[in-house]
């Protein structure tokens, strides 16, 4: 079932990140996260629902921004 809170997310085992986008554009990257983690997050039903009860507040992370420079 696509989320209506989470448009994609990516998990990097050699580093153990999760890469999560939201539906509103914010992008942040969740630290330490078990791939056990991320293979439940992957076959969940709602991935919203899980995100929030396992993974949100639970892992250290931080919002990942683009500056844009001008020439």
């Amino acid at each position: 079932m696509p989320s209506t809170v989470i448009r994609r997310f990516v998990y990097c085992p050699d580093n153990s990140e999760l890469w999560v986008e939201f539906v509103t554009g914010r992008r942040y990257v969740y630290s330490d996260v078990p791939s056990e983690v991320a293979d439940a997050m992957r076959g969940a039903f709602a991935k919203g629902i899980y995100f929030n009860t396992r993974i949100r507040d639970r892992f250290p992370h931080r919002e990942v921004t683009h500056e844009h420079t001008e020439s």
